[in-house]
């Protein structure tokens, strides 16, 4: 077995909202890091989490194969968060993530871990789920041991979910889109001590795919109401008519558009893991619940600057 300091785990797009958190993991379990990106300056506040040699960085875009190459160099394990939206979907989740994999092959890498996301089909309607299904499929075939982790939506300190779902509550009135679709939200930390078990140990996780869900099923309105509760805003809560946000959708290209026409698309469907999926429980993993930590950064959107200071509807229910 390899010992941790002798390990380098390559993360493209480290330095990004999961991927920070992945590298926490990481370093905390002594292996070096690696974050590549198209702008490493955005990495480096994971620097001081760090002890003196066990992390670097290297300036790589996944639709550039001699970069990648360069940032693999010597990994034992390399791990892939790259996602986007808009005209690049196809070049970064399909052959981006494919170059990842067939470098991370050439390079001797004992383990390779793609982080999908929950609805990728390579026959799905919106372009995001089928960019991301057939970039699965590219992975599989360039490096057929690899883990493959599709999470629901992801919430943390950083997010752009729960964030930006408390600051719109500021305004008299709430829009709410979709509000019947289900997701299963999950914290952060745990996603990224999946990721992070799965780079290092591809023994037990390798060849496999793991859809990863929080401890709780919750509708678009529930999440906007655990939210509120969270904050203790009470903006009028309206919840929009389909038919209303399928025409915003179809002009979403529009500047300030709440939602585009391929995330409509993709809010048609539930996004939760599939019935008997492996999950966080294959990682010795206890899912956390939002109403369990989102105080702690929701709190600066309570009504006069106060913290919520408590944990709020803290039993787990799917």
């Amino acid at each position: 077995m390899i010992e941790p300091s002798e390990q380098l785990v390559t993360i493209f797009g480290g330095g990004g909202f999961i991927g920070r958190y992945v590298c926490e993991f990481l370093l905390k379990s002594g292996v070096r890091v690696r974050v590549a990106q198209r702008d490493p300056r955005k990495a480096y506040i994971i620097q001081p989490l760090a002890q003196v040699g066990q992390f670097g960085f290297a300036r790589a875009d996944v639709t550039n194969a001699l970069s990648v190459t360069e940032a693999v160099k010597s990994a034992t394990a390399v791990v892939n968060l790259c996602g986007a939206f808009g005209r690049t979907m196809r070049s970064v989740h399909v052959e981006g993530a494919r170059t990842v994999a067939e470098a991370a092959r050439d390079a001797g890498a004992a383990a390779m871990v793609q982080v999908s996301a929950i609805g990728a089909d390579s026959a799905a309607e919106s372009i995001y789920g089928r960019t991301k299904g057939q970039g699965e499929l590219a992975v599989r075939e360039a490096f057929p041991a690899a883990t493959v982790i599709r999470p629901s939506l992801v919430f943390g300190p950083e997010d752009d979910l729960t964030n930006r779902f408390a600051a719109m509550a500021r305004l008299p009135f709430l829009p709410v889109i979709a509000a019947k679709t289900n997701f299963q939200p999950v914290y952060v930390r745990d996603l990224a001590k999946a990721i992070a078990l799965a780079a290092l140990q591809p023994e037990t996780y390798g060849g496999k795919t793991f859809e990863i869900g929080g401890p709780q099923v919750l509708s678009m309105a529930k999440l906007h109401q655990t939210i509120l509760e969270l904050t203790g805003q009470s903006p009028e809560v309206v919840h929009m008519p389909d038919f209303v946000a399928s025409a915003i959708a179809r002009f979403g290209w529009l500047p300030g558009a709440p939602i585009t026409r391929d995330q409509w698309l993709m809010l048609q469907r539930d996004n939760v893991p599939a019935k008997g999926a492996a999950g966080l429980e294959a990682f010795g993993i206890e899912p956390t619940p939002l109403a369990a930590v989102g105080y702690e950064w929701l709190g600066r959107f309570h009504k006069g600057g106060k913290f919520a200071g408590r944990r709020i509807n803290l039993t787990a229910t799917t």
